[in-house]
């Protein structure tokens, strides 16, 4: 064909990127189709997460006490580069800001947890700070006037420092007492309009991250492990484990008891839920897969659903794993209204009990696992910026399957799933906001999890991880999960493109594709 004009040939151009951005587009997503909201059923519900410590600074204001992050924090060399939860997004001051925002998606429902230390700062030993009170009563008005269903965790890794300091918190199980009456004063003051509580966010990460490796405040843990200056990586866990758990069976019980009738709400329990899948065929590897579910995961739902631990943590644990008493059996047991699933990644399990292993793996605290992220030189999938949490859409499907089977189709909701990209030498805003990664991430998340419900789990929600770039714990600010870039000089919240996906997705408008191929055509037409 000759082309005698050079509007015509930039037109061709146009049409050429355009088809192949259409191919990219569908070529990211499973069974090549693209993932829509009215592929869920109705009512399901779709939301952001946040959580308190990481997002809302004032971290000594209006009668906020340290809690034990801000402790760690002090600390030189416990968080990357230095950095610390003191300023955080300052949520608290902007929180009316961050609503709108949240409005602005469309989301059904907003997670977030109370700052124990902002509303119980001396925790039993002192009074409600009203000024605590009355900030998360903002939030939650505000929240109902827009119409957005609160889901409110009380407990999310956060809590205050004297309670470490007085008894030593989770390692005592006074702190059970503290829990439930901090969780007491939730259900007084906001259970009016909260309908959805989870209790403690990921009690197996915590206890994990605490208590074997060492790296979660209090910082206690024992070789092979970590290099800590006191704790024992092998009993101290169990124990820890187990004082939350009765936390959470006792105000289970007590809320059933004296609010649930009258408030009408539900509760459940947040699950890090690590997918495994076995590293080779034999059935070794397939039963080291399930012993690491049932060490993981099973730790924390058999007891809240079942009333004891999983029977195979029974086996290689024995009296080294605490008991429950009948009494404590019988108000444990079918303790929670819904399971909540965090889930971001899978990992192959290898057998440590019939061939030799990492010296963690090889241990009783393990299940006897190796959690192995690579086979024949080949990642399980590709590598974001944490490195334990490569990107395997399946696995959120398979988990699903799991629990589905395992505690026979007991209501879930994805409280968090979200991808943060391989940190960059050079941070430029621009890469940060063109996060088309991100939105492929969830798109084919989402796609295994569709699939999921429509072979029967009784999944009810979703909630994107996170709502905006946050404190990530002892990453510090360098690892970003958020739909929105915060500024850490300004503190201004910028939209990615992949803020501009979920509210289109929320709309079941699929311009999240045009987006894609505007930006296409941008970069053609700069060069040309």
């Amino acid at each position: 064909m000759i082309i005698n004009s050079n509007s015509t040939l930039h037109f061709i151009f146009i049409f050429i990127f355009i088809f192949l951005g259409l191919f990219i587009v569908n070529s990211t997503s499973i069974h090549g189709e693209d993932i829509e909201r009215s592929d869920f059923p109705n009512g399901f519900l779709f939301g952001v997460s946040t959580s308190s410590y990481q997002i809302e600074g004032a971290y000594l204001e209006d009668g906020k006490s340290l809690n034990n992050w801000d402790a760690f924090a002090l600390t030189q060399g416990h968080i990357n580069n230095g950095d610390n939860g003191f300023i955080a997004d300052d949520h608290y001051h902007q929180y009316l800001k961050d609503i709108e925002i949240i409005q602005s998606l469309g989301v059904d429902a907003y997670r977030f947890s109370i700052s124990w230390a902002r509303v119980l700062p001396r925790g039993r030993f002192g009074e409600v700070n009203q000024n605590g009170v009355l900030f998360y009563n903002k939030i939650l008005d505000n929240l109902v006037l827009r119409g957005i269903k609160p889901f409110v965790t009380i407990y999310h890794h956060d809590f205050p420092q004297e309670l470490q300091d007085r008894y030593g918190s989770w390692l005592s199980p006074l702190m059970q007492e503290d829990y439930v009456h901090f969780a007491e004063t939730c259900f007084k003051n906001f259970g009016d309009r909260v309908k959805h509580w989870t209790t403690i966010n990921e009690p197996n990460l915590f206890t994990k991250m605490a208590y074997i490796k060492g790296n979660y405040p209090p910082a206690r843990c024992s070789q092979p492990f970590g290099n800590c200056s006191a704790g024992n990586s092998d009993t101290e866990p169990l124990i820890v484990m187990h004082n939350m758990l009765l936390a959470h069976g006792k105000a289970m019980k007590l809320y059933r008891r004296d609010y649930q009738r009258e408030q009408g709400g539900s509760v459940g329990i947040v699950v890090d839920c690590l997918m495994y899948e076995p590293l080779t065929d034999d059935d070794l590897d397939q039963e080291a897969a399930n012993r690491g579910l049932a060490f993981y995961i099973g730790w924390v739902l058999d007891p809240l659903i079942f009333g004891d631990y999983p029977s195979e943590m029974r086996r290689y644990l024995g009296n080294r794993l605490p008991r429950f008493s009948n009494a404590e059996r019988k108000f444990m047991a079918d303790s929670i209204d819904y399971i909540a699933v965090n889930h971001y990644s899978t990992t192959y399990a290898k057998d440590c009990i019939h061939s030799s292993c990492s010296l963690t793996g090889n241990r009783a605290i393990s299940g006897f696992v190796d959690a192995i992220r690579d086979r024949d030189g080949i990642h399980i999938g590709e590598l974001t910026g944490i490195e334990i949490l490569p990107v395997v859409p399946r696995g959120i499907g398979e988990m699903i399957g799991y629990l589905k089977k395992r505690y026979h189709n007991k209501p879930m909701f994805i409280t968090e799933n979200g991808y943060s990209e391989p940190e960059m030498e050079e941070v430029r805003v621009r890469d940060l906001q063109q996060d088309v990664k991100r939105i492929e991430f969830h798109k084919t998340y989402l796609s295994s999890l569709a699939q999921a419900i429509r072979d029967g789990a009784d999944v009810r929600g979703y909630f994107v991880w996170t709502l905006m770039d946050d404190f990530e714990w002892i990453h510090g600010y360098g690892i970003r999960f958020g739909l929105y870039y915060v500024d850490r000089q300004t503190l201004a919240r910028i939209p990615k493109l992949s803020a501009r996906w979920y509210q289109d997705f929320l709309k079941n408008n699929t311009r999240a594709r045009a987006i894609r191929i505007s930006n296409l055509v941008h970069k053609k037409q700069a060069f040309s």
